[in-house]
């Protein structure tokens, strides 16, 4: 369109085209006499200024002190050479020469031009006269000056040559150029503009057109103006009518030739007329006009420069009026489901789905919304026939809060007479437009009942929630007076509402019933309270993750020598394989610890075992492996307040002194169990009666919104505090990093340390000597009265014994026996032997073979712990 215009105003068959033609030549005549004038006056000027520049010079220097005495000195060129140079650069020149009378050169820019014939006239000078020349020079063509010197007594002794060279002088003409050309430029500039301002104020007149074709245009226009199914009027800025088309004139009524008379004289009617006439911007403005509904629009057109008045278009919506009125319901309906498909079943949780549905028609639909669900339901059971029409308000919504309905919660029977029953009943929707007729519905609770129709609701729609093929409650629609009743074509679009909805609260009740299944199976797995001991002080916390359960776990195990094991662990993922995962794992750690092995030995054991479950269960065995696995186990012993730990791949523990200082202690990370190919290592810590040790999962420190390292930071902000009780911890630290929605289990445990002091525990060394039993023997009963164990001395005596003749029989090196008063008398016997004693029956012949046996018979529980030096023969003996 541009480019067209361009082509239009540069036409010289246009006026436009001409006039800029015209002042195209005009602006170049203008330019070339400018510029030889310009050419003309600089150069004129440059040489007069270059004469008179010459002169001066020359004449200067001649007439300097000591020149007519440096002309004759021995060597008047070494004399005058430096001067004739300095006068040169000071003033500008090109050159500044020094002749003799017999015209040689004793000075010159060029020092090999010394002692040449000098270029140029010198006879008037040598006569006394100063004269100007342009002639060529050694320089090339120049503009010079000759003066002559005079000596003291006024003759002359020489001529100074001074001038410039042509070249320069035109210099200065040619920057003047520069200008002259800009000059030129605009004017050129101005007058392209020129031409297109002509240009835009034809075409705004004439569109562009010649004569016959703006006649050609007129004529079409006439005939659209006239043939349109749609009414325009054109009104003047003083009130009258300029044009009326036929489609006008036949839904107004206008009479005949209305052109040029006022709008409140065409007998218009006054809304209309008024309309017509305001002058004001108007937009699909519905009006009546005698039967017809008319939409008007009205535009004013001198927005962009155009005459006064405006320009009125009319439509006959009379029947679209009604047909859009039906699709404006349509609308409303289709974005109502709309909305529903992204608004219900955001949650897989029954009672929250149910909330869902009941708010997103209120309003829109109805004035209150209940939702009815079969009390299985929500236990994410499935409904039984049994059940028959029992049912448990799960929902209730509408547009005020004083509802006079159910709450939610409450259990109820539906009467058989009722809508929703028969409902339920016939799996159909059931409509009652007045309910103070309605006497099956009001037999429910006729109390209640007469409150709802005292309050106002007059109309119900209640639609079955049938999802494959399980009729799962009922949801109800009501209206108030303030609404017009339902009708029968309104049910359609609730029975889409309530199929959505019964998808989505099946689907919910589903994963309640396997997330029930799942916490069950969980919970059945995870320690249920905490064992008997005396060596920590110990509290938890487990909570599931909110989107399902896991595979974290922890456990206290009490071992022999009043020794405390603790573990936590996690197996990666969600749901029934990760539960049962993580209790086969639990399983075998309480297995493993029977053998009372060290950390490391115990995680190596796990390791191996996770390793045979994926070869065995894998992919290739037909079931599901497992994915990874954490694990961290340690081992404190409140005799020697040492601790052992070791992990596979889990968050070290967090270590709280009496005083409140927080340590992660560091250990040796070790992989996460199931790889394999890599060891295991065990770390001791020597503990402070009263510390606190800390164990976790993951999840605890783990949230998507931060850091790792701010997490750790945060609990050790929540651990810095002495004083609290290991249940007081464990509530501060989930107050402090427990995330709004946990994405994953969190296992916790906080264990404070006590310690078995001296008092309590008595050892001696035992020489390899069968003679040496007595004393020893002699010496534990003295213990035992001591702690008031009179009671068990005699069987503590048998097992001693026993236990001291068999180390000094099969073992070898030192001997020590060891006796613990904790919750029951531990007797321990140490030595250096790896051999671990079997218990076995002996024959009536034998001599031998009983001692076991009778330790095994007295004693709670006996057997044997291997140590970096050996082994213990340990039993326990319950105190009365």
């Amino acid at each position: 369109m541009a480019g067209r215009r361009v082509r239009s105003w540069l036409s010289v068959r246009s006026v436009a085209g001409q006039v800029f033609v015209l002042q195209l030549v005009i602006v170049l005549l203008l330019g070339a006499a400018a510029t030889a004038a310009l050419v003309l006056q600089v150069r004129h000027d440059a040489t007069e200024e270059a004469r008179g520049r010459s002169i001066a010079v020359a004449e200067t220097f001649a007439n300097s002190p000591g020149i007519a005495q440096a002309m004759r000195s021995r060597d008047p060129t070494k004399v005058l050479e430096p001067k004739a140079e300095a006068a040169r650069k000071r003033s500008g020149l090109d050159f500044v020469v020094v002749v003799t009378p017999k015209g040689i050169r004793l000075t010159h820019p060029n020092p090999h031009r010394i002692g040449k014939q000098f270029i140029g006239t010198i006879g008037p000078s040598l006569r006394g006269h100063t004269i100007t020349e342009s002639r060529p020079g050694t320089l090339g063509p120049a503009m010079q000056a000759v003066a002559p010197i005079f000596d003291s007594r006024h003759k002359v002794v020489g001529v100074v040559g001074a001038g410039m060279t042509i070249r320069r002088v035109s210099g200065l003409a040619d920057r003047q150029m520069p200008l002259l050309i800009g000059a030129v430029s605009v004017s050129l500039a101005l007058a392209t503009g020129g031409t297109a301002l002509v240009s835009s104020r034809l075409r705004r007149q004439t569109h562009g057109l010649d004569p016959v074709e703006m006649t050609r245009m007129y004529e079409h226009h006439d005939a659209v103006l006239h043939s349109v199914r749609e009414g325009v009027l054109i009104v003047g800025g003083d009130g009258r009518l300029v044009l009326a088309n036929d489609e006008a004139s036949r839904l107004l009524g206008l009479p005949a030739r209305p052109e040029g008379r006022q709008v409140d004289d065409l007998g218009l009617e006054p809304h209309v007329a008024d309309v017509l006439a305001s002058g004001r911007d108007v937009t699909d403005e519905v009006l009546v006009a005698g039967d017809r509904l008319l939409a008007i629009n009205n535009r004013l057109t001198d927005r962009d420069g155009g005459p006064p008045g405006s320009v009125a278009t009319l439509r006959d919506t009379t029947e679209l009026r009604a047909l859009s009125g039906r699709a404006e319901v349509a609308q409303k309906r289709l974005k109502l489901l709309y909305d529903a498909s992204v608004e219900i079943g955001t949650t897989l949780d029954v009672g929250r789905t149910a909330e869902e549905l009941a708010q997103v028609a209120v309003d829109r639909f109805a004035d209150f919304v209940t939702v009815d669900l079969a009390e299985p339901v929500s236990r994410g059971d499935e409904p039984r026939a049994a059940d028959g029409a029992r049912m448990r308000r799960a929902a209730v919504h509408g547009i005020r809060s004083d509802h006079p309905f159910y709450p939610v919660g409450r259990l109820f029977s539906l009467v058989p007479s009722s809508p929703q029953a028969g409902g339920l009943t016939m799996g159909r929707p059931a409509v009652e437009r007045d309910l103070s007729e309605a006497a099956g519905w009001q037999a429910q609770d006729p109390e209640q009942t007469a409150k709802v129709i005292e309050y106002g609701v007059r109309s119900l729609v209640t639609v079955p929630l049938r999802a494959r093929g399980v009729l799962l409650g009922v949801v109800n629609f009501w209206r108030t007076k303030q609404r017009e009743p339902f009708e029968e074509e309104e049910v359609s679009l609730a029975e889409e509402l309530a199929s959505h909805a019964a998808v989505c609260i099946d689907n919910a009740r589903r994963y309640t019933r396997e997330h029930t299944m799942a916490v069950t199976l969980q919970h059945s797995l995870l320690p249920r309270a905490l064992p008997a001991q005396s060596a920590l002080d110990v509290a938890f916390r487990y909570l599931p993750a909110e989107s399902g359960v896991g595979g974290d776990w922890f456990d206290v195990i009490p071992l022999p020598g009043a020794r405390v094991a603790l573990v936590v662990g996690d197996v990666v993922g969600h749901g029934l394989h990760a539960a049962a995962t993580m209790g086969r794992l639990r399983t075998a750690v309480h297995n493993f610890s029977t053998l009372d092995l060290a950390p490391d030995e115990i995680l190596s054991h796990l390791d191996d075992l996770i390793a045979r479950i994926d070869q065995d269960e894998g992919p290739d065995g037909g079931s599901e492996g497992i994915t990874g696995a954490t694990c961290l186990y340690a081992v404190y012993d409140p005799v020697t307040r040492r601790c052992a730990v070791a992990r596979a791949g889990h968050p070290p523990p967090a270590l709280v002194g009496p005083d409140g200082s927080v340590e992660f202690l560091d250990l040796p990370a070790g992989p996460p169990l199931g790889l394999g190919g890599l060891p295991f290592e065990t770390a001791e810590v020597e503990l402070a009666e009263g510390s606190d040790i800390v164990l976790y999962t993951d999840g605890l420190i783990e949230d998507r919104r931060r850091e790792i390292d701010t997490d750790l930071e945060m609990l050790r902000e929540a651990l810095a505090h002495p004083g609290r009780t290991p249940d007081q911890i464990c509530a501060a630290v989930l107050d402090a990093l427990l995330p709004d929605r946990p994405s994953d289990d969190i296992a916790l445990l906080a264990a404070r340390t006590r310690v078995v002091g001296p008092d309590r525990v008595a050892s001696w060394g035992v020489p390899s000597d069968p003679a040496a039993v007595a004393g020893v023997r002699a010496q534990a009963m003295r213990q035992l009265a001591e702690w008031g164990l009179d009671e068990v001395a005699f069987t503590a005596e048998l097992v001693i014994s026993e236990l001291i003749t068999n180390a000094i029989r099969h073992a070898t090196g030192p001997i020590r026996v060891q006796l613990l008063r904790d919750r029951a008398l531990i007797c321990e016997v140490s030595d250096t032997s790896s051999t671990s004693p079997h218990l076995r029956y002996a024959a009536t012949t034998d001599e031998g073979g009983r001692g076991l046996f009778l330790v095994a018979q007295f004693a709670e529980r006996w057997g044997t712990r291997y140590t970096a030096d050996g082994k213990v023969i340990w039993a326990e003996l319950a105190i009365p």
